[in-house]
């Protein structure tokens, strides 16, 4: 995973709310075996009619948003079934920022895990946020949102802030105690079986 930098970017709205994993990447898409390949996929069946042609009126399908990197949704996000590949699809897509005002637990965490930054706001700064035109910038280690009409705080747990600043996954994060592991082992005796 790599380190978290700061996000310059115009925002994506995606004004909806209860927006689930299986809305995110639909399940006939989760049979690769890479966390790449899925962005293609990500919000297909609103992205895509039956016979596969872009929607016009979706908002991923106008090109004004094609090198965004933060979508701002409604409340609710990431709700449903508990599959990373949600995650995975847009870390894939290029998002690296999700704003709403809500997030479901699981998809919160997998965010962390994945290298994406997960913001709570209050939801008309989310509503506020979905109308910018401007680009804006994420700052994670201020903690900011910066506008160009204002400076948007938010909160983050301190440990999941480092982990995303460093850039470590779960396996990063045991590997950093990997003397205290070793130290284990060698001294730990396994009773043998008769």
């Amino acid at each position: 995973m790599e380190p978290f930098q700061n996000v310059k970017s115009i925002v994506t709205p995606l004004d909806k709310v209860n927006v689930d994993t299986d809305q995110i990447i639909p399940k006939q898409f989760l049979k690769l075996v890479q966390k790449s390949g899925f962005g293609k996929f990500l919000f297909f069946n609103w992205r895509y009619d039956e016979n596969e042609n872009l929607k016009s009126d979706f908002v991923l399908n106008n090109s004004k948003y094609d090198d965004s990197k933060i979508l701002v949704a409604g409340d609710n996000f990431g709700c449903g079934s508990s599959r990373e590949h949600a995650v995975w699809a847009l870390d894939d897509y290029g998002f690296s920022v999700i704003i709403s005002s809500s997030f479901a637990d699981i998809f919160f965490s997998n965010c962390f895990k994945n290298g994406i930054l997960p913001i709570t706001l209050d939801s008309t700064l989310v509503e506020k946020l979905q109308h910018e035109t401007n680009q804006i910038v994420v700052d994670l280690e201020n903690q900011v949102i910066k506008t160009p009409s204002e400076n948007i705080s938010f909160e983050i747990n301190s440990h999941k802030k480092k982990i995303l600043l460093e850039g470590l996954d779960d396996i990063a994060q045991t590997l950093q105690h990997e003397e205290k592991i070793s130290e284990f082992e060698e001294n730990s005796t396994i009773p043998s079986v008769l």
